[in-house]
């Protein structure tokens, strides 16, 4: 990360407190939300949290919108997918729906299968959340999104205050800071901004000739319901061995057992204790635009997901989108991680902060 950037994040997070957050079940009006500067734009909505839009000039100087989504807010209504959304209170899975913390027994909403996927059936996807400040336009523009979440609320001990902002950044950067402050009880926190990005354009068909990198040489090994085991394997030797820089769809036939890839990478100095430290986690190219993407972040696992159940799906312009029509570079706390003691922790005591840096870079290959 920049020295720039990080003083942009500085700036924003002196800016924002976790004062005066209204509870997102409080009837707040949804809307659409758009940061622009110059030929960088980003559309939004408080439903969600959610990117509807990502709109960035191409080889040729047209402008493309890389990733995946609905034209009207009502479609996101009902949504199987989590477009563009901040996933919560616990991304990606917690094994039988279940955990125990400082020897009490919570049992959360099962809502993929027997385990819990992306907090639930009523996860921070599905909640309108408050705008505290938008600034469209200018050097730094930004918004402020916050939801209180309740204790119990599917199934998760203890309020707790969260806050995410998106900001650009010169000349195209998109960051995000992911904060949630735990109240009154001890809680698992894992948030994750879940969007879909084509490079190639939203309405560009699949991903599969696009090249990506990335920097981590272990992943999370799991079972077949993709629940982790565990174990952290190293990469080399196996189709999910993106050291290198290659095409997506090198070697998505040898996953035998799945449609694609969908599994959580332990970025290189995942160790580290310290949260606001920024990693390289990825790299992303399309040459139907010229358009790469760089992903920099301070979480310690970056689940890679190849749009494997989207089909038949209606998005943007009409345009209908299908399985690997997208990748999802969820960077995040590992898997499972409350019932695996030798993950990074992803628990938040009464008082403390938890914070998630996320950076895109954007740049363009003549």
């Amino acid at each position: 990360m920049s020295k720039f950037s990080f003083l942009f994040f500085c700036l924003i997070i002196t800016v924002v407190s976790f004062g005066g957050i209204v509870n997102g079940h409080g009837g707040s009006k949804v809307g659409i939300y758009e940061l622009k500067r110059g030929d960088f734009t980003v559309k939004l909505t408080n439903f969600g949290a959610r990117i509807m839009s990502v709109v960035l000039p191409d080889r040729n100087g047209k402008p493309a919108d890389v990733v995946l989504g609905y034209d009207s807010i009502k479609e996101y209504l009902n949504d199987t997918s989590s477009f563009g959304a901040i996933v919560g209170r616990v991304a990606n899975r917690i094994g039988g729906a279940q955990f125990t913390l400082n020897g009490i027994h919570y049992k959360l909403d099962a809502n993929d299968g027997n385990n819990t996927l992306h907090g639930g059936r009523l996860g921070f996807n599905k909640v309108t959340w408050n705008v505290k400040k938008h600034v469209k336009y200018g050097p730094t523009p930004f918004i402020v999104l916050s939801y209180d979440s309740f204790d119990g609320e599917e199934g998760f001990p203890g309020n707790l205050s969260v806050t995410v902002t998106y900001a650009l950044l010169h000349p195209y950067k998109l960051g995000v800071i992911m904060k949630a402050k735990a109240l009154n009880k001890a809680t698992p926190v894992n948030l994750a901004a879940h969007s879909y990005w084509n490079l190639g354009g939203h309405n560009s068909g699949d991903i599969l000739s696009d090249e990506v990198q990335f920097f981590a040489s272990r992943y999370t090994v799991v079972d077949s319901h993709l629940i982790p085991t565990g174990k952290i394997a190293p990469v080399k030797g196996t189709p999910f061995d993106f050291l290198k820089h290659h095409k997506v769809g090198s070697r998505i036939t040898e996953l035998s057992a799945t449609l694609g890839y969908d599994l959580n990478y332990a970025l290189d100095g995942y160790e580290k204790k310290d949260n606001k430290v920024m990693k390289l986690a990825a790299m992303v190219y399309s040459n139907k635009t010229g358009i790469g993407m760089k992903i920099s972040t301070s979480a310690p696992g970056m689940q890679f997901y190849t749009a494997n159940h989207v089909k038949n799906v209606k998005g943007k312009g009409g345009y209908v989108y299908q399985p690997h029509s997208a990748y999802c570079f969820e960077t995040q706390g590992f898997p499972d991680a409350v019932n695996h003691p030798n993950f990074p922790s992803t628990i938040v005591n009464p008082g403390q902060v938890y914070t998630h840096f996320l950076l895109h870079e954007f740049v363009t290959k003549i």
